[in-house]
């Protein structure tokens, strides 16, 4: 059956705009599902399962990936029916860089048509937004705080115009701003922190180690809680991510959990791969190799 391909048809850069191209010469082999609009990817996941495509790919960024992840859990029997392929055609590609995917649309296309597959765990998390209770999946990472305030402040046309730029600022703006206190439930112990970082792989914005003892396929995710973040501290947080020591840091807590509880007295926004989903209070878990997904 051919695959389905799920992609943002409005995406910038040059990689979008020529992979896009390949993908329409290969319409015997694919059947080409654009969205409109954030997060209609979830609901074009959901249909490709469920009008019986067994590989349904998100071409674009980790956003675009996390959708299509929360369209195949939604479809009865979604993840044991599908597996999710992606095409790394985003700014950053986190996910991408942590399955280690080609960045070439031939190799890429021809990792999808072997179809190799790795089952991997599969994060949880219960949320609000509005005053009402979520819950999504996600693949790669949440976090909540400083960088949840960073995404909340990036603006369209900034991200249009520089790409990973755009979070940068934001971050320096977030770091401007009186962040809110977390506290961090797990494994019987509580910290308290103004960024908590919840990974399932290693990488987070990039190449980055911030979970060096993460795997994929542990049936744990790991978390990083920074006690306190200041501007004046910002040199030396670049160079502990240049580093990758970040969780080694002082004042910085690492710590591997099945589950965990984030509450705060404000109000603390909540990221999940790169995009602002809502709040705190959240409650994450994991489920053991629950995702089916297509690596070279």
């Amino acid at each position: 059956m051919p695959i389905a391909v799920i992609f943002n048809p409005t995406a910038q850069g040059n990689r979008a705009r020529r992979w896009l191209t390949h993908l329409e010469a290969l319409r015997g082999q694919c059947k080409l599902f654009p969205t409109t609009r954030p997060g209609e990817a979830i609901g074009l996941a959901q249909a490709a399962v469920e009008e019986g495509f067994d590989t349904v790919v998100a071409a674009g960024g980790d956003g675009t990936v996390n959708e299509v992840a929360n369209g195949l859990a939604a479809a009865k029997d979604g993840l044991a029916r599908a597996r999710l392929g992606v095409l790394p055609w985003g700014s950053v590609n986190v996910f991408g860089k942590e399955l280690n995917l080609p960045t070439r649309f031939d190799e890429a296309w021809a990792m999808l048509r072997a179809g190799r597959e790795r089952l991997i765990d599969l994060g949880w998390i219960e949320f609000q937004k509005s005053a009402r209770a979520q819950r999504r999946c996600f693949v790669q990472l949440a976090g909540a705080g400083l960088d949840a305030c960073a995404v909340e402040l990036v603006q369209w046309n900034l991200k249009q115009r520089f790409g990973d730029l755009a979070y940068v600022w934001a971050g320096w703006q977030a770091l401007g701003r009186a962040l809110p206190q977390i506290t961090v439930r797990a494994n019987g112990t509580e910290l308290h922190g103004q960024l908590v970082l919840v990974g399932n792989g290693r990488f987070y914005g990039g190449r980055h180690a911030i979970f060096p003892d993460a795997r994929l396929d542990d049936g744990l995710i790991d978390v990083v809680v920074i006690e306190e973040v200041r501007r004046w501290r910002c040199l030396q947080y670049g160079w502990a991510v240049l580093r990758d020591r970040v969780s080694r840091m002082a004042g910085a807590h690492y710590l591997q959990t099945a589950a965990v509880e984030l509450v705060s007295a404000e109000r603390a926004p909540l990221e999940l791969e790169g995009d602002a989903v809502g709040e705190l209070p959240a409650t994450i878990s994991v489920a053991r190799s629950a995702l089916r997904v297509v690596v070279p």
